[in-house]
């Protein structure tokens, strides 16, 4: 498939394509993403709600206990770990870099709970710099397309970031999750409803 078809049909079809989680400022934002990690955007706005009531900023979770966070964002997958690390990087953040999130790419990948898929979201989206984000998604519809045959996921974002023009990294991050999550699911993809069907090399044999 011809990769300006292929971007321009996404484009087209997903033209909103965007994060859904809800947040105020870039603490919550980053609070949001690593909840995010197993759970769904709507079960982690749910969960905020209640979390950024108890604790509104960096602050006041710095001085919480893992066990009370833990009890608010239960809905969330792997919980108990995600609340110690909520604390464990507030605490980090207070007491490094005076309550706000670093922009250099190694002090983000420091950082307690972030991983890559994390760091680059946050390096695209809070600071602007050209980031392509690979979750789960990304992973999938890519290999799937044919956008990328790597088996590692930072061979994965390599290709994607050789493939895609720079500007269009953040904006196929998001459109191909809304494609993983609308019709290219992990076990039962919707080929025989996706508008990629007859673009598709993987149409057919999945």
């Amino acid at each position: 498939m011809k990769l300006k078809i292929l971007i321009d049909c996404l484009k087209k079809y997903y033209p909103y394509a965007g994060t859904s989680l809800q947040y105020k400022n870039e603490w919550q934002f980053l609070v949001a993403v690593i909840l995010s990690a197993r759970s769904t955007d709507e079960q982690v706005n749910r969960v905020t709600t209640k979390l950024f009531n108890d604790y509104p900023d960096v602050i006041s979770l710095a001085e919480a206990s893992p066990d009370e966070v833990s009890k608010l964002i239960k809905g969330c997958g792997l919980y108990r770990n995600k609340s110690r690390n909520l604390v464990k990087l507030a605490q980090v953040l207070k007491e490094e870099y005076g309550g706000r999130i670093p922009p250099r790419w190694e002090s983000l990948l420091s950082l307690p709970g972030v991983g890559r898929k994390t760091a680059s979201l946050i390096w695209g989206t809070l600071f602007g710099y050209p980031a392509f984000p690979v979750d789960t998604h990304v992973y999938r519809v890519s290999r799937r397309l044919d956008l990328a045959r790597g088996e590692k996921v930072e061979e994965v974002e390599q290709e994607l970031k050789t493939r895609i023009p720079r500007d269009e990294w953040l904006p196929m991050h998001h459109r191909l999750i809304f494609h993983g999550r609308q019709l290219c699911l992990s076990r039962k993809p919707r080929c025989r409803d996706c508008f990629l069907q007859e673009k598709c090399p993987s149409f057919g044999i999945l």
